[in-house]
């Protein structure tokens, strides 16, 4: 793996058509759109393009479908401008580019209307020729990738069998979920024994594990995410296991004992927006896998990327080089050490 460098994104790629609405309306009634954007979307282009904004100076590349239409034209444009080598996107003439219109009302919550398009489309033959110097496959969304969650007789499903595959030819490999309401697991389990690493959010990893992760007043309890991890390792994910909620992180490596990493603190006035803020979390935790940190500092720096994400209405704009997030992050965790050095202080007083 030592002469391995860079990520390799594949999967999703569609353009989110963003919303900024004044309130989300009862059915029937009318709610005033009060900003418009287009960004890109989805788990390949928001992990690529976070990594090369963030100026991370490492190679990264893609594989996706899209259409041969305007969105498609848009997709191909920030994947030039963002210096991310696009030979594996392949074009369509029999659908459309994917797209999603994002519904964000003020308080930062985003409600998604998606068309899967050309994504519905991404097979296993699209797969042949990819032989890169990469070291990390991720792939993204399972659920929305119709073609690779359909089964498979030896592997259970098509995504399994090409994660396998990617394994083979040398890549770690890397998986995120979207989270979707159903009963999905046969689509996702027998993907799992060929992860090296897996970064999903707290609905899918109740989804998948069956185990609630939060009390009945509705607060996160790591022991339960503690839980979850460890059965998702059990079930074949070989290096990093790491869940993520609003208020925290739990990250666990092999037979490690975890760790809870707190998430940074924001005002509702701080927080424009949430598209795409899983998908920077997940590219500070590829980041810092592929640099070999420590899972602490690996959960420090996903939060301090999902946070900055928070401070845009889309999924790119926030994004800030790593150098600049991280003496961002070393503000944060000295504020964190004063407050608690605080708290400490009074109770002594008491």
């Amino acid at each position: 793996m030592a002469q391995r460098n860079g990520i390799l994104g594949a999967g999703s790629m569609l353009v989110d058509h963003v919303q900024r609405i004044s309130h989300w309306p009862e059915q029937g009634w009318l709610a005033e759109i009060t900003h418009s954007e287009k960004c890109s979307g989805g788990a390949a282009l928001n992990v690529l393009f976070t990594l090369a904004r963030m100026q991370v100076n490492l190679p990264l590349a893609g594989v996706g479908m899209i259409g041969e239409d305007s969105d498609g034209e848009y997709i191909l444009q920030l994947l030039d401008e963002h210096r991310v080598d696009r030979q594996f996107v392949q074009r369509t003439h029999s659908v459309t580019t994917a797209m999603t219109q994002v519904m964000t009302t003020p308080d930062g919550q985003r409600t998604f209307f998606h068309a899967r398009g050309a994504n519905a489309q991404l097979d296993l033959s699209h797969f042949s020729a990819v032989d890169t110097a990469h070291r990390i496959f991720h792939l993204g969304y399972l659920l929305l990738l119709d073609s690779l969650d359909q089964p498979d007789e030896q592997y259970g499903t098509r995504s399994a069998r090409l994660l396998a595959d990617m394994q083979q030819r040398g890549y770690l490999t890397s998986l995120d979920l979207v989270s979707r309401a159903g009963e999905y697991r046969p689509l996702v389990m027998p993907a799992l024994r060929w992860l090296d690493y897996l970064v999903i959010n707290e609905l899918e990893a109740q989804s998948l594990t069956g185990i609630p992760l939060r009390h009945k007043q509705g607060l996160a309890e790591p022991d339960a995410f503690a839980q979850a991890a460890q059965w998702l390792i059990e079930q074949g994910v070989r290096q990093r296991v790491v869940i993520h909620a609003p208020e925290g992180a739990w990250g666990q490596e092999g037979k490690q004992m975890g760790i809870w990493q707190p998430a940074w603190c924001l005002t509702p006035e701080e927080i424009v927006g949430s598209v795409g803020a899983g998908d920077a979390f997940c590219a500070g935790v590829l980041y810092a896998s592929h640099e070999g940190w420590s899972m602490r500092e690996t959960l420090k720096l996903a939060h301090t990327c999902a946070c900055f994400n928070l401070h845009a209405a889309n999924a790119l704009d926030g994004t800030r080089p790593l150098a600049e997030m991280q003496r961002w992050m070393d503000q944060a965790i000295c504020v964190s050490r004063a407050a608690e050095a605080g708290r400490m202080t009074s109770a002594e007083k008491t």
